[in-house]
């Protein structure tokens, strides 16, 4: 079958779903946005949470996002009336869940109840388990989350080639969209992102020791460094360290949207980032990515989009990977896959992406 020149089962409109974790909702992009240049023809229709439509950003013209908020449709009579309510209002003649879970089971349901062909993602948790069990761990590398997303759409009839370059093209995002946080990058300048959290503390480089990168490239002539995070706690931390060193602001908190922050990070030299959504969302507009692995590991599938094995930092131990998703506790109880790596080394992958 070539790539978007046969749709066997004469497909007009294409269901996709995928309503979490923010990282998993940004690799579906490269994919959705290959799918939709592959076939022009056929409308797809991406349904997600609210929160997370506006990554979808200068979306192909026949792709509408969907947002939802998934707590106005509770239980199987909730999912009912979205799934009648997606069915009227885009006519939908396949769905292809890119979730797997129980919500986006149920909308298969009742899709295959009424004809209406389905696809379904192969998530490989053989494989995770292999991949990260104490003993007789299997320590090979896994298909690509974004792999799984293209087979789902290869399942339904629609084999994609890639065809994304990232949402601004081979472009930048305007500097006008982040005018009220940062004035436009002036020549000489390196600027460097930093986002130093994630959900669960396997993924965390610690604080302490990120401080210590953030000193020293802060110390870097010309440098500017940008901040990223989210909580209370987290903006906390960050806007102590804009405080105490120079060139640094911190973004956290300011609750600037997808579509301002991506255009700023677009515009950096490199960003630093746990196994975390902002490793993806750097990605998606190719900008390279230093990326810090603790409990979890590449070789899961959550690798950035496009991004380098040269700029991966992680350490060689046996007891890695533990975990998928970095939520379970260091059976050693003391997270040395994290607290073992020199803040200078972090600092040299760095230095790689920077003028001289």
């Amino acid at each position: 079958m070539k790539f978007g020149t046969n749709n066997p089962r004469g497909l007009k409109s294409v269901l996709v779903a995928r309503f979490s974790a923010l990282g998993d909702v940004a690799m579906t992009v490269p994919v959705l946005y290959s799918a939709c240049r592959c076939y022009p023809g056929v409308r797809f229709t991406f349904v997600t949470r609210k929160s997370m439509t506006s990554v979808f950003v200068n979306p192909p013209d026949n792709l509408t996002v969907v947002g939802v908020n998934l707590e106005d449709y509770k239980g199987l009579g909730g999912l009912r009336r979205l799934f009648g309510e997606l069915r009227r209002e885009y006519g939908f003649d396949a769905f292809i869940d890119l979730h797997d879970v129980l919500r986006t089971k149920i909308l298969g349901m009742l899709c295959r109840l009424r004809g209406i062909p389905v696809a379904v993602i192969n998530k490989g948790r053989k494989g995770k388990r292999a991949l990260t069990r104490r003993r007789d761990k299997v320590l090979l590398p896994l298909l690509s989350s974004r792999a799984r997303y293209r087979q789902a759409f290869h399942r339904i009839g629609l084999p994609v080639e890639n065809s994304f370059d990232g949402l601004f093209g081979n472009g930048k995002g305007d500097p006008a969209d982040f005018a009220a946080v940062a004035d436009p990058k002036q020549p000489g300048e390196s600027w460097i992102g930093i986002a130093p959290f994630a959900k669960h503390e396997g993924k965390i480089y610690p604080p302490e020791l990120m401080e210590q990168v953030v000193a020293e490239l802060s110390g870097r002539r010309g440098a500017r460094l940008f901040l990223f995070g989210g909580g209370e706690k987290e903006a906390a931390v960050l806007s102590a360290w804009a405080t105490k060193y120079p060139g640094v602001v911190s973004l956290a908190g300011k609750r600037l949207g997808f579509k301002v922050e991506l255009s700023l990070v677009s515009h950096l030299d490199v960003m630093v980032s746990m196994d975390s959504a902002n490793m993806h969302l750097a990605s998606l507009v190719a900008t390279p990515v230093v990326s810090v692995w603790g409990a979890t590991h590449p070789y899961c599938g959550f690798k950035g989009w496009r991004q380098q094995e040269a700029d991966i930092v992680q350490l060689p131990m046996t007891c890695r990977p533990c975990s998928v998703f970095g939520n379970k506790p260091c059976f050693r109880g003391d997270y040395h896959c994290l607290r073992a790596i020199a803040p200078a080394v972090i600092v040299e992958r760095v230095e790689r992406h920077l003028p001289s």
